[in-house]
């Protein structure tokens, strides 16, 4: 008998803030992935093209994505995968709904270019910081999900730039 895709692991790459610019080390960390969610300040649709060789990608427009290329691009998305329900948007700040009362596991979010994953009301709060310029004296990096039997692991991936 075949395992449930409940029961199979599922590898979510995460990442946000390429701002155009795509590091070796952000592609070598999300190879694996099952499929690659982008939160938004992509900067470049080369970027997406990039990742999409890697696994398929869902995104979300950025403050910066504003070029006729990023019209596509939606400002939220809603994302199913290994039982979980995904919530993505760049901007934390324009949170408009209660993740919890909607279903939500997750809330995929950028912007801050501060990595950090939180729990808050059985919702995972996920944001992998930024993986394109350095910004300040934060780091540079992506996050990956694991989710197996409908569970989420979280995990923040610092890059060595």
């Amino acid at each position: 008998m075949r395992p449930s895709l409940r029961e199979i692991a599922m590898i979510l790459g995460i990442i946000s803030d390429t701002h155009g610019l795509l590091h070796p080390e952000a592609i070598e960390a999300l190879q694996g992935s099952d499929r690659i969610l982008h939160a938004g300040d992509v900067g470049a649709a080369e970027i997406l093209d990039t990742l999409a060789k890697i696994a398929p990608v869902t995104a979300v427009r950025g403050n910066v994505d504003t070029a006729s290329w990023a019209d596509t691009l939606p400002e939220t998305e809603i994302v199913e995968a290994g039982g979980v329900t995904i919530y993505m948007l760049h901007d934390l700040g324009k949170l408009d709904l209660k993740p919890e009362a909607a279903g939500f596991g997750v809330v995929i979010y950028g912007h801050s270019h501060k990595p950090k994953k939180e729990e808050k009301n059985g919702v995972l709060y996920f944001n992998p910081g930024s993986a394109g310029p350095r910004r300040f004296n934060l780091p540079v990096s992506v996050g990956k999900l694991t989710i197996r039997g409908g569970k989420v692991q979280a995990e923040l991936i610092e890059l060595s730039i």
